[in-house]
């Protein structure tokens, strides 16, 4: 962990001097939560079910593998889910815009892009989460909404809430930002519907674990190897996504030797970037991958990884889901 985030997982005298800010930004956030409780403030409410996956601390916890494996559990059902998502590092002028498996990372954001190539769900990438899902409903007929991430996103209304937990960081040391990686107090986990842990969950609650799904090459993703093809020597371990030491840990777990090169998420990565003056195999996680397919690497992978999770929590969002009251279709497009 670099910078400020080093802080956020200990209770250092910067953390600390920092707490009259992350009081002021604590009380904000839950002011904010009771302005839409009161109806002060509005959420919009879709004739549709909505399904949130978030979390409530800064950085990666896995929310899109569970997306991922949420989406393809209802389209078993007979469902026809959508995604809607942030489009966090894109740069298109027309937001929400709908994503293809060759759309551009650099203009609709890397996850987005990860998103329609593994669901079989249509994608709506923007900031403004009512609007997407809204075109998802009306142009391509879904009767469900999956958001990938938006847990603090109060004015898409929700049916089912889902937050994610990193088992290994949890909380850090409890404090909101910027003192500590919370973007709301801990008590805020009490009003989800349910807790997924990646990782060893707590007693009685719901876990969720990634599975390797092979290392596929760079530049012919069909060609597949298994770890045991890097074990013996030294490999580039490159991550650009909210939490890197948990992609090198894994890797590490498959008995590989790394050299760990961590960047910011959602990094704009440039060919140079994975120029390290040797001739060392370079891995890559596949969220990474989507923007850097397009550089002369011969010796790149990237390793896919599936989440496992435990199917009583599909059952679940089906019981919640059939408590959702009818609503009318929406006369107001937007």
């Amino acid at each position: 962990m670099y910078g400020i985030e080093y802080h956020w997982y200990k209770k250092s005298l910067i953390s600390l001097a920092l707490l009259p800010v992350s009081w002021i930004f604590c009380v904000l956030v839950l002011l904010r939560r009771r302005l839409y409780r009161l109806q002060i403030l509005h959420s919009v409410q879709l004739p549709v079910p909505v399904i949130v996956v978030g979390n409530i601390t800064v950085g990666g916890t896995g929310k899109t593998p569970l997306v991922l494996w949420l989406v393809g559990f209802l389209l078993e059902k007979g469902y026809r889910p959508g995604i809607v998502t942030r489009g966090y590092g894109g740069n298109v002028q027309d937001w929400p815009v709908l994503v293809h498996a060759d759309s551009d990372p650099g203009q609709v954001g890397d996850e987005p892009l990860l998103l329609a190539r593994l669901s079989a769900a249509p994608v709506m990438a923007g900031a403004d989460r009512v609007r997407a899902a809204r075109r998802l409903v009306r142009e391509h007929g879904c009767d469900v909404i999956v958001s990938d991430d938006g847990l603090q996103h109060y004015r898409l209304g929700r049916d089912v809430e889902i937050a994610v937990i990193d088992g290994s960081r949890r909380f850090g040391n409890g404090r909101c930002l910027p003192a500590g990686p919370l973007r709301e107090p801990i008590s805020r986990l009490r009003s989800v519907d349910a807790c997924v842990t990646q990782g060893t969950p707590p007693p009685n609650g719901w876990g969720m674990r990634l599975e390797e799904a092979g290392f596929h090459r760079l530049d012919a993703p069909d060609r597949t190897v298994s770890a045991d093809v890097f074990r013996g020597r030294p490999v580039h371990a490159v991550a650009g996504i909210g939490h890197p030491a948990r992609f090198f840990d894994q890797l590490r777990g498959l008995g590989l030797q790394v050299i760990e090169h961590p960047f910011p998420d959602h990094h704009r990565f440039r060919e140079k970037d994975l120029d390290f003056g040797d001739d060392y195999e370079i891995i890559m996680t596949q969220k990474d991958a989507v923007k850097c397919e397009c550089f002369s690497i011969p010796r790149a992978w990237y390793l896919a990884v599936e989440a496992r999770v435990d199917p009583r929590l599909g059952e679940l969002v089906l019981q919640r889901m059939k408590k959702t009251p009818r609503r009318e279709k929406e006369k107001v497009h937007g």
